[in-house]
C-alpha cells in the first residue's frame, strides 16, 4: 500500500512540473525578452525603438538590427513588434550628468543604430534629436527637444511621420506616400524625392518650406500664416480629388514648390 501511494506521489508531481513548463512557454510567446540578442527581422516587421536620449539610424548590412557595442540594450517582443529599449533607468542617480556625442558610456548622447531595409521603424526619443539617413524604410520618428533629421530615407509604398517640439524637422531626398511633419518652436524643411499622395506639415514658430520633384502632379494645397507670406506655387485642383497639402504656421513664412 505505501508503495502504491509514493508511486501516484510521484506521477502527480511530474504531471505538475510539466503543468508549470508549458504555462511557462505560453507566457514566453507573448512577451518574450531577449536580452542583449538582435533579432532578424523580415520584410514588414516592426522595429521600436525607446531611448532617453537621440538616436543616430543608419542601414543594416544585413537582416538583423546592429547597436554600437557599449551600448546597454534590452530586446523584448510582444505580438509582432520588436522593441529595443535604450533607455537609462540609473539617469536619475546621476546628477545632471549627461554624456555627450562621444562618450564611451552605457548611455551615449546620440548611439547609432543599424536597421535592414523594409521594415517598419519607430522611434520614441527625448532629450536630443534624431538623425536617419540611408535608411530604406517606413519611418515615424519622434523626439522632444531636438532636431529630426532624414537624408535619402523612407519608402514610396510607407508613411514617414516625423515630430518634435523644441527643434526643427529637415528632409532630403525623402521617399513615402504620406508624409507628415510637426513641431511646435522649429522650421520644417522638406525635399521629397517622389511625390507623395499626402503631405501635412505644421509649426507654431517657424517657417514651412516643402519641395517636390519638377514632374510631380498638381496639388490640392491648403497654405496658411498669421504673420507672415504664403507662396503655394504647385497648380491646383478644386475638385476634391488627387494629391494634397496641408501647411501651416503662426509665426513665419509658408512655401510650398517644385524643384
Amino acid at each position: 500500500m505505501l508503495r502504491r501511494r509514493l508511486w501516484r506521489l510521484n506521477v502527480a508531481l511530474a504531471v505538475l512540473g510539466l503543468t508549470v513548463a508549458c504555462a511557462g512557454r505560453g507566457d514566453r510567446s507573448d512577451n518574450e525578452a531577449t536580452g542583449g540578442a538582435p533579432p532578424l527581422l523580415a520584410a514588414g516587421s516592426h522595429l521600436m525603438i525607446v531611448t532617453d536620449n537621440g538616436l543616430r539610424l543608419r542601414p543594416a548590412d544585413a537582416g538583423r538590427v546592429a547597436v554600437d557595442d557599449h551600448v546597454d540594450r534590452r530586446w523584448s517582443r510582444h505580438d509582432d513588434t520588436w522593441t529595443l529599449d535604450l533607455s537609462c533607468p540609473d539617469r536619475a542617480e546621476h546628477t545632471g550628468a549627461v554624456p555627450d556625442a562621444g562618450s564611451d558610456g552605457a548611455c551615449p548622447r546620440m548611439p547609432r543604430v543599424s536597421v535592414p531595409d523594409a521594415v517598419r521603424v519607430t522611434v520614441r526619443a527625448r532629450n536630443a534629436g534624431i538623425d536617419v539617413a540611408g535608411v530604406a524604410a517606413a519611418l515615424d520618428l519622434t523626439t522632444v527637444n531636438g532636431d529630426v533629421t532624414v537624408a535619402d530615407s523612407g519608402r514610396d509604398d510607407g508613411a514617414v511621420r516625423l515630430s518634435t517640439r523644441n527643434g526643427s524637422v529637415r528632409a532630403t531626398a525623402v521617399e513615402g506616400s504620406r508624409l507628415y511633419a510637426a513641431t511646435v518652436n522649429g522650421d520644417i524643411v522638406l525635399g521629397c524625392a517622389e511625390a507623395p499622395s499626402d503631405v501635412t506639415a505644421a509649426t507654431t514658430n517657424g517657417s514651412v518650406d516643402v519641395t517636390v520633384p519638377h514632374d510631380s502632379p498638381a496639388y490640392r494645397v491648403t497654405a496658411t500664416t498669421d504673420n507672415g507670406t504664403s507662396r503655394p506655387a504647385l497648380g491646383g485642383s478644386d475638385d476634391g480629388q488627387g494629391r494634397a497639402m496641408t501647411l501651416s504656421t503662426v509665426n513665419g513664412d509658408v512655401t510650398a514648390r517644385r524643384e
